[in-house]
């Protein structure tokens, strides 16, 4: 049953549906007045993924009146690696149940199929969780709900900018086949993906985009079993000109693909050449589903404007070199849905774009720019050529490497080095590139 809202500005009326009607959604006005009387501030959340569903738990929790606009029903299946970092387990509250695989070895194939075994630095009781992203984010769609947030499953159409600087944002968006609806609110937070149609509302402008192409498949039991805690990725022109390809283990499947922002209309080529590359490991498996999708491959260049905000793909938050974009988004949701909370002391006051900008954007930035121009620079470094990636391949091999990688990924934190082990890498990653580079030079000049 629709609970009908009435609100002193211009705008017509407007109806959201509910089961359960709250006894403060009632007439009110917005006024320039920091002040809110009578009412809790009011934020919509667009988009229910990991950085959606996070974000409009901590609003609610924090005494914000919440929306949580979700498109999807919660069974359907999210195109994602679904690779999670140890220390989100903790942080975010998940269960263990809902991981379908502890991967505790990983194996990376250069393009002469060198493979170096790229784990063996982790503690017995760290390991990578791999999960489907429709159990992961229908698990937090439900704690946001729990914690307060209503929950609205429709196609969110258009966003409305306020005609005056204390006026309302209206979103517009169908549910069920219904005629269009419209919901006015204080504060926007757009976690609507790489596409976002709040970014677009707000001329948070374009950003590069790479596009990510899965297949699951699921294997017979002997070759299942290879799979029970190993992941594998794969680099070389075959399977991409730009990133790598990945084997991920889920429950009963493994996800196999590869992406790419160079040449996006080869994807599936690179996809054919992934296959090949593991050919024997798959043979006789059964794709049971194709997925493909955009990845952000930097920040907008606009993530805060007015009371608008944007977490998660719809920011740009996917690091380089690694496609990792699970952790930063749900922690780019958790962090601006305090913000929210923090600066309008629960909900009692209006917030401003300043607001969010000391509150949410530069925490962000001061604690997560480093880690993003690093792994820039790598990629940038090492997935350049094919002679770059056995050099890549090489150095992975290396336990130091291992160490300071798996500690940075796992605890999301740079890894403090050594200054006499720092100064023995740079001179070993010289190396590699030098012989890589020769070795290439040498088998061209052969060829021709």
């Amino acid at each position: 049953m629709a609970a009908k809202i009435q609100t002193s500005f211009s705008l017509p009326s407007f109806s959201i549906p509910t089961s359960k009607p709250k006894p403060y959604l009632k007439s009110f006005t917005v006024s320039a007045s920091k002040s809110i009387s009578g009412r809790k501030l009011r934020a919509a959340v667009i988009g229910g993924g990991p950085a959606g569903s996070s974000a409009a738990e901590a609003l609610a929790s924090g005494g914000v009146e919440t929306f949580l606009f979700e498109r999807n029903p919660p069974s359907v299946a999210k195109p994602c690696g679904g690779a999670i970092p140890l220390c989100m387990l903790e942080e975010f509250n998940i269960p263990h149940h809902l991981i379908d695989r502890q991967v505790t070895q990983m194996r990376i194939f250069s393009p002469s199929n060198i493979v170096v075994d790229f784990g063996k630095t982790l503690k017995p009781h760290e390991f990578i969780a791999m999960l489907r992203r429709e159990v992961l984010d229908s698990f937090l769609r439900s704690r946001a709900h729990s914690a307060g947030a209503t929950a609205i499953t429709g196609l969110v159409t258009g966003l409305d900018l306020p005609a005056a600087p204390a006026a309302p944002y209206t979103i517009h968006y169908t549910t069920n086949g219904s005629p269009r609806r419209s919901l006015a609110v204080d504060v926007v937070i757009g976690a609507d993906g790489a596409n976002s149609r709040v970014a677009k509302s707000i001329g948070a402008g374009d950003y590069a985009c790479a596009i990510a192409f899965q297949e699951r498949i699921t294997l017979p039991d002997e070759k299942m079993a290879h799979y029970e805690n190993l992941a594998e990725m794969y680099v070389g022109d075959d399977v991409s000109p730009d990133f790598y390809a990945w084997v991920f283990p889920k429950c009963d499947h493994v996800a196999v693909g590869t992406g790419t922002v160079r040449a996006k209309k080869d994807i599936k080529m690179y996809q054919r050449g992934i296959r090949e590359r593991v050919l024997p490991k798959i043979n006789g498996g059964k794709v049971i589903k194709v997925e493909a999708h955009p990845i952000p491959e930097h920040p907008r260049p606009i993530r805060v404007k007015g009371r608008v905000a944007l977490v998660g793909d719809a920011a740009g938050y996917v690091t380089k070199c690694s496609g990792e974009g699970i952790y930063f988004a749900a922690k780019s949701g958790r962090m601006c849905g305090n913000a929210v909370v923090k600066a309008s002391e629960g909900g009692e006051r209006m917030i401003e774009e300043c607001d969010l900008r000391r509150e949410y954007l530069k925490p962000w930035d001061t604690e997560f720019s480093t880690t993003f121009r690093f792994l820039d620079l790598l990629q940038r470094v090492f997935y350049g050529s094919n002679a770059c990636r056995e050099a890549l391949v090489e150095l992975c091999g290396d336990e130091y490497v291992q160490r300071m990688t798996f500690e940075s990924y796992l605890y999301k934190k740079l890894a403090p080095g050594r200054p006499l082990d720092d100064a023995k890498l740079l001179i070993n990653t010289i190396g590699s590139l030098v012989r890589s580079k020769v070795m290439e030079t040498r088998t061209h000049t052969f060829i021709l």
